[in-house]
């Protein structure tokens, strides 16, 4: 009996000794797979998750091992390698200090793309052998920058002209006091460039105030109708002393959801250029229709046209494609800036077909609204509406 218990034990001994051999073992496995593979702490996986920035972890050899949602412009995938040199000179550096400094840089934007972008980057070393690259991208920052220092520029420049002119014409009035007819001609051109300086200040004022209102503010039902009637009515006087013919048709009864008086002032902005571009005898049309659930406004001239490499920057502020056309027009060059805007804040755009010696038609493209009750009166709108209708119930199905 005590040999078999004896036995019992050595046998129990002999188990515990392999089992603890055998974990052991299969804990030196795992420490060494872990040195071989390591593997992102879970926590900085949570958080590259909710990363706003760009964000990425390499492994000691700079292949990507973990992304943030946010960082897939810079073309960075999981088993790959991070294609941008600068980026990759500060994993070094951060291998060997830990801590890389923050460095402002331009980078490519992914692997093939020659877009170059402004970024502050940094790199900081975590847990065994990985490498953190925070990437933040301030190209647009850069931009506004430059469009803010662009627009100071432009308008110093624009209101040096008529400002400076009247100084000038002041000048001139007070020393010729004595002659009627020199007194008669400076007050004129004095006259002539207040009015500039007035039409100049005044666009500004509106360019700005539709570049940094969130919102429009007198929103309501606007009729297409009455819209085009007044920006046409307010430059009629223009157009009969140019000898062009305004001429307004298409679908009546349309409506769209805005600001009424800043979509006549972009209509009519559309129309006093298409007059002050057309020659005498011409004639400028204004056509509305409603089409795939939008309001389109066309606004088309037999001017002069516009030059196929203005047409990408005839919006830009103060740009104008014709310097001495303009000068001549009294043109600011915010018009169609402004148009742009204004229709933007609307949910809309603004196309443009040209062709030098043919003419321009500028469109405005507004989403459609439905009438206020009561507001249908004809067959062709009740037909409309009841088309409209059919396609929401589509949509919602």
């Amino acid at each position: 009996m005590p040999a078999a218990l004896l036995a019992l034990l050595v046998g129990v001994l002999i188990g515990v000794g392999v089992t603890v051999v055998i974990v052991a073992a299969i804990r030196a496995r795992t420490r060494a797979e872990q040195a071989a593979h390591p593997r992102v702490p879970d926590a900085v996986t949570a958080i590259l998750d909710v990363l706003d920035d760009a964000a990425i972890v390499t492994d000691s050899s700079g292949t990507v091992v973990a992304t943030s949602p946010s960082s897939t412009w810079l073309g960075a995938a999981p088993g790959e390698r991070l294609e941008q040199d600068e980026l990759r000179e500060l994993m070094k550096e951060a291998r060997h200090a830990g801590l890389s400094e923050s460095r402002t840089m331009r980078i490519r934007a992914g692997r093939v793309s020659r877009e170059a972008r402004l970024v502050i980057a940094r790199s900081a070393q975590i847990g065994r052998g990985f490498i953190l690259v925070f990437v933040r991208d301030i190209s647009e920052q850069e931009r506004l920058q430059q469009m803010r220092q662009d627009f100071i520029q432009n308008t110093s420049h624009e209101l040096k002209t008529p400002v400076g002119a009247i100084a000038l014409l002041a000048e001139a009035l007070e020393m010729a006091a004595d002659d009627p007819d020199q007194v008669r001609r400076f007050s004129e051109r004095m006259s002539a460039e207040a009015d500039r300086l007035g039409q100049l200040t005044g666009r500004i004022m509106n360019l700005s105030r539709l570049q940094a209102a969130d919102e429009l503010i007198d929103v309501g039902d606007v009729a297409v109708d009455e819209v085009v009637q007044s920006a046409v009515d307010a430059h009629q006087v223009t157009a009969t002393g140019a000898e062009v013919e305004l001429i307004t048709g298409g679908d009546r009864g349309c409506y769209v959801h805005g600001d009424a008086r800043v979509l006549v002032e972009a209509v009519g902005n559309l129309v006093s250029n298409a007059i002050a571009y057309s020659p005498k005898g011409s004639h400028v049309g204004v056509g509305v229709r409603e089409v795939d659930g939008a309001v389109e406004i066309a606004v088309t001239d037999q001017g002069i046209g516009i030059a196929e490499q203005d047409q990408n920057r005839i919006f830009e502020r103060f740009y104008r494609a014709d310097q001495a056309r303009s000068r001549h027009t009294g043109g600011t060059g915010l018009g169609l800036s402004i148009v742009k805007h204004a229709i933007q804040r609307h949910g809309g755009e603004v196309r443009l077909w040209s062709r030098e010696g043919q003419g321009s038609t500028f469109t405005i493209r507004l989403p459609v609204a439905d009438p206020p009750t009561g507001a249908i009166h004809t067959k062709k709108q009740k037909k409309r509406a009841a088309k409209r209708a059919v396609l929401r119930k589509e949509e919602n199905a």
